[in-house]
């Protein structure tokens, strides 16, 4: 079962209108019925913590830390989903993948919703650092490694996870679309039970003065632990 999370969340960007925290990896954003181990969610969390209601205008998924993103009434909580689902909101993440990725490259590979049909789905992605470890997961002595910078231009779920297996560099720590035995060399071996995949910036006009905004939010503890490890530090954002 996850830790407790038994601090105030991080607020790393307020006004009248809105308001985002740096998401801990591990926390779900909201109640689901799927999962039955935990009674912590950020939306309620961050709704105890201000004590006023909120609105999440979009979605991490629980393994993912970084910026989300609430309003904190009902007409802007609108502007701003519309601004997604627009497009309009530019979005960065980084990443530890398998392998050895290409210095830059584009991501065209559609992905089936619910109901089996395809959605157009794009990512560019560009390579930050690579390193090679003596970890030995496989039948090779040493592992490679590089952290990347993603910028998906659509939303779909799930979509960075996706993207990235299927270029078969997949994030580390992911399930179920990751490297069964690097997750667990990391999960039995580093002591690591996170997905290293990280929200680090949002930038989008103001919902009601129309000012340009961005928001970064430092990667975290386990996240910044793994870097070090595999040779891939520094990331500052």
């Amino acid at each position: 079962m996850p830790a407790l999370i038994d601090f105030l969340l991080p607020i790393i960007y307020q006004d009248e209108f809105l308001v985002a925290i740096n998401k801990p990896h591990g926390l779900l954003v909201h109640r689901s019925f799927i999962a039955n181990d935990t009674d912590q969610f950020a939306v309620q969390m961050l709704r105890d913590q201000l004590g006023r209601k909120v609105y999440p205008v979009h979605r991490l998924d629980r393994k993912t830390g970084g910026v989300l993103l609430f309003a904190l009434n009902e007409e802007v909580n609108s502007l701003m989903q519309q601004q997604f689902q627009e497009g309009n909101v530019q979005k960065t993440y980084h990443a530890v993948v398998r392998g050895f990725t290409e210095s830059e490259g584009f991501i065209d590979y559609p992905l089936k919703k619910e109901d089996g049909t395809s959605q157009e789905a794009l990512t560019n992605y560009r390579t930050l650092k690579h390193a090679e470890v003596p970890f030995a997961v496989g039948k090779h002595p040493t592992s490679r490694y590089s952290l990347v910078e993603l910028k998906p231009t659509t939303g779909r779920m799930h979509q960075l996870r996706k993207h990235m297996a299927h270029i078969l560099h997949p994030i580390i720590g992911d399930r179920p679309h990751g490297c069964n035995k690097q997750n667990k060399y990391f999960k039995e071996q580093l002591n690591m039970d996170t997905m290293l995949l990280h929200a680090s910036q949002l930038a989008f006009r103001h919902p009601v003065n129309n000012a340009p905004v961005m928001i970064a939010a430092p990667i975290q503890s386990e996240f910044s632990r793994m870097l070090d490890l595999l040779d891939l530090a520094p990331l500052s954002i």
